[in-house]
């Protein structure tokens, strides 16, 4: 009878020298599963998303067009407009106007003029008495307006159009500049 022989007891394993087989088998052995991995990730981008949505930009001012009446300048082919604006601190501190200008969008183009100075007002008045009765007083640069308050004011622009082309135009935009704030649209 053959006497079964004896297996010789296997070497211990040196951890320096693991074999590559093991160690660098896939990725399924080192990779987290994907699933909670994409829920993390949702989950982020819904708190980024509706963090954004609340702490987004909120507009200085609010306000509108009241009035907008063109005048045509003798002797050349241009217009002069008034422009009633009202205008609202939407802010809890006091803003100061920078800048108001004005666009106007007609079939012959687009055209934009900054409002003209306070202080000049009264001689366009003079040349042109009917754009005085369509306007109230004007909205000067670096007219501060307190929290939460509102103002109302007529603002002088210029176009290179004709009247007739003025009241026919498609599109009123007027862009007021605030101080520390991005600008502000009203359309009418």
């Amino acid at each position: 009878m053959a006497v079964p022989q004896k297996k010789p007891a296997p070497e211990p394993e040196d951890a320096g020298h693991v074999p590559m087989t093991e160690e660098f088998d896939s990725a399924k052995h080192t990779m987290p599963d994907a699933a909670p991995i994409i829920i993390a990730l949702l989950f982020v981008a819904v708190v980024v998303g509706a963090l954004a949505w609340i702490f987004r930009a909120q507009p200085a001012a609010t306000g509108s067009i009241d009035e907008a009446f063109a005048v045509d300048v003798p002797n050349q082919s241009s217009s002069l407009a008034t422009i009633q604006l009202t205008i609202k601190n939407a802010t809890d501190k006091p803003i100061t106007l920078r800048n108001i200008n004005v666009t106007v969008r007609t079939e012959s183009g687009e055209f934009s003029d900054d409002s003209a100075s306070v202080t000049d007002l009264e001689r366009y008045y003079r040349a042109f008495p009917d754009l005085q009765t369509h306007s109230i007083e004007g909205l000067s640069r670096d007219m501060k307006i307190p929290a939460g308050a509102q103002v109302s004011g007529s603002v002088l622009v210029g176009f290179p159009i004709s009247k007739e082309s003025f009241d026919r135009r498609r599109a009123l935009i007027a862009s007021v500049s605030i101080y520390d704030h991005r600008p502000v649209e009203f359309r009418r």
